[in-house]
C-alpha cells in the first residue's frame, strides 16, 4: 500500500493536489456506472453536439456498428474527432505514409537504414518512445528497438551490454522551433527486444526487455549464443546509458513501465497471455539502482480481469510481495513465469497481455491488448492514491479498435492508443479520460523502393511509441516496421487530444 501515514504522506500529499489542479478538465471522468459525474454536462453536450454535426456524414453501417457497440459493453460510442482522414504527404520524402485529418502535417525520420551520428545506421524494430528532455530549443527522445539479433550490436563498447544482443535505444533530437528533424545517435546497445518501456520525471528513459532468455536458453529452437541474462529494465540517459540491469526491478517478459512523480514508485506491465501487472518501490527515490521491492497487483475479489468486466466497475486494490524478482522459472518446470508464479500463489490478479503504461491524469493507464470479451483490447484506470483500478474502456468490435497496444497521455489529458491488430490499416487512436474514442491516424505506407530499398504493402504494421513535446504541438510516433518515425503537428488543442 502507499505511505499515507509516514513521514514523507504531507508531502506526497502536496505533490499529488498539484498534478490533480494543474492537470486540464476538458472532459471529466464518468462515475462508477459510466455516467457523467455531477457538474459536467455542459461541456458533455458541446462535445457530442460536435462530433454529432460529423457522425452525420458516416455511413449507416458505420454508425449502427457505433451505437450496437455502446448496446454490446455499455459503452459511449465512437466519435470522429478531428474529422474525416485521407491520405497526406510526407514533408520528408513527399510520399503519402499517413493519413491524418484537415490541417495536420509530418515529417519522417530515421528510417531503418538511415546514418545516425557515429558509425552506426539505424536499426529497425522501432517500438516504445518517449521525451525525456526538453528546452527553449527543442526536445530530445529515445526510442528502442525490439531486436533479437543485428549482425551485430550498434553502438560502441561503452553501451553495450551483450555482445550478441541486436536490441537497444537510440535517442533522437528535433527542433520544435524549426520543426526540424536534428540527430539521432545509439544510446543503449547489446540488449534483445527492447519492446516499450517508459519515461521517467528526473529525464531518463527506462527500456524493458520483451524476453527472459540467457546462455544457452533455446529461442524457438535455436541457440542464439548470449552471453548475459536478459529480461531486466535499463535506464538510458539523454547521452548514453550505463549498461546495468535492475534486477530488483524483475527478470520477466516486460513490456512498458510508468513512474508516479509524486512517490516514485513504477509500475510495470507484462505481455504475457497470463500477465501480471507490477510494482516497484526503489530503496531510494529517483535513483531505481538502489535497488527496492517489487510487488503485484491484487484487485480484491478478482482473481482473473481478463474478460467478465463491465465499463466502469471499480476494484479495490493490494500489493503482494515478490520475494525473488530475479527467479526465471516457476520451480520444478520449464515455464518463464518464476516472478508471476509468486504472486499468483499469493492471490494477485491475472491479466491478459498487459502491454502499454502511462502515467497522467493523476492515474496510472493501463492498455490490455487483448482483454475482453472479444479479445480485442481493454483500458484500465489505477488510481494510486486511492487504490482502485476501474476498467474505462473495453472494444466491442474489431472496427472500434482492434488490439491497443502502447498508450501515451497528452499534456492536456487525453490518452493516445497505438493499434497492433489484424484490421487494416492500422491506426492511431485518442480517448477522452472517461473512455470516448476517435480516429487520429491511418497507417498508409504503401513502398516501391523510394526509401532505402524497401518494398511492400506496410499497412497493417503496429504503431507504437507515441509521445507529446511539453507544449503539446507535436505528437512523434513510430511504425515498426519497415521502422519510421513521425513527428506530426496541427490544431491538436483545438479538439480533444
Amino acid at each position: 500500500m502507499c505511505d499515507k501515514t509516514g513521514p514523507n504522506a504531507a508531502k506526497i500529499g502536496q505533490e499529488r493536489a498539484l498534478c490533480v489542479r494543474e492537470r486540464p478538465l476538458r472532459l471529466a471522468a464518468a462515475d462508477d456506472r459510466g455516467r457523467p459525474s455531477t457538474g459536467t454536462q455542459a461541456p458533455r453536450r458541446a462535445f457530442l453536439r460536435q462530433s454529432l454535426s460529423v457522425l452525420g456524414a458516416a455511413t449507416l453501417a458505420t454508425t449502427l456498428e457505433m451505437f450496437l457497440g455502446r448496446s454490446v459493453v455499455g459503452h459511449p460510442p465512437v466519435v470522429p474527432g478531428y474529422g474525416p482522414l485521407r491520405p497526406m504527404k510526407d514533408e520528408t520524402t513527399g510520399l503519402e505514409l499517413l493519413q491524418l485529418a484537415e490541417g495536420f502535417r509530418y515529417l519522417s525520420h530515421g528510417w531503418t537504414g538511415d546514418e545516425m551520428d557515429g558509425t552506426a545506421t539505424t536499426p529497425g524494430g522501432h517500438d516504445g518512445m518517449a521525451v525525456i528532455a526538453s528546452d527553449q530549443n527543442g526536445v530530445t527522445l529515445c526510442r528502442n528497438h525490439e531486436l533479437e539479433s543485428w549482425h551485430k550490436p550498434f553502438g560502441n563498447d561503452a553501451i553495450r551490454y551483450d555482445a550478441r544482443g541486436g536490441g537497444g535505444c537510440s535517442n533522437l533530437r528535433f527542433d520544435t522551433i524549426t520543426g526540424r528533424w536534428v540527430k539521432a545517435w545509439p544510446s543503449l546497445a547489446g540488449t534483445v527486444r527492447n519492446c516499450a518501456g517508459g519515461p521517467t520525471p528526473w529525464g531518463t528513459w527506462l527500456s524493458c526487455e520483451e524476453t527472459i532468455l540467457g546462455p544457452g536458453d533455446l529461442d524457438r529452437g535455436k541457440d542464439r549464443g548470449y552471453e548475459q541474462t536478459h529480461g531486466w529494465v535499463f535506464e538510458v540517459g539523454v547521452e548514453e546509458a550505463r549498461p546495468m540491469p535492475l534486477k530488483d526491478m524483475g527478470r520477466f517478459v516486460h513490456e512498458a513501465v510508468a513512474v508516479d512523480p509524486a512517490t516514485g514508485y513504477v509500475y510495470e506491465t507484462e505481455d504475457r497471455a497470463t500477465a501480471g501487472c507490477y510494482r516497484f518501490v526503489p530503496n531510494e527515490r529517483d535513483k531505481l539502482s538502489s535497488g527496492g521491492r517489487l510487488e503485484m497487483l491484487k484487485a480484491v475479489g478478482a482473481p482473473d480481469l481478463r474478460a467478465g468486466s463491465r465499463v466502469g466497475q471499480v476494484y479495490d486494490v493490494s500489493w503482494v510481495r515478490i520475494d525473488e524478482p530475479e527467479r526465471v522459472r516457476t520451480p520444478g518446470t520449464t515455464d518463464d513465469l518464476g516472478v508471476f508464479s509468486q504472486g499468483k500463489a499469493r492471490g494477485a490478479t491475472t491479466f491478459a497481455r498487459l502491454e502499454g503504461c502511462w502515467f497522467g491524469n493523476g492515474f496510472v493507464y493501463l492498455n490490455s491488448t487483448n482483454g475482453g470479451e472479444r479479445k480485442l483490447g481493454q483500458v484500465w484506470q489505477y488510481d494510486p492514491q486511492n487504490e482502485r483500478l476501474k476498467l474505462i474502456f473495453e472494444s466491442p468490435s474489431r472496427n472500434v479498435l482492434d488490439s491497443p497496444d502502447n498508450i501515451a497521455v497528452s499534456p492536456r489529458g487525453a490518452l493516445v492508443l497505438c493499434e497492433d491488430g489484424r484490421r487494416v490499416p492500422t491506426r492511431l487512436h485518442g480517448m477522452t479520460p472517461d473512455g470516448y474514442i476517435f480516429p487520429l491516424a491511418a497507417n498508409n505506407i504503401v513502398l516501391n523502393g523510394e526509401r532505402n530499398g524497401f518494398r511492400g504493402d506496410y499497412r497493417s504494421k503496429e504503431w507504437c511509441g507515441a509521445t507529446f513535446s511539453p507544449d503539446g504541438r507535436w505528437l512523434f510516433v513510430n511504425i515498426q516496421t519497415p521502422g519510421i518515425t513521425f513527428a506530426i503537428t496541427g490544431p491538436w488543442g483545438e479538439g480533444l487530444v
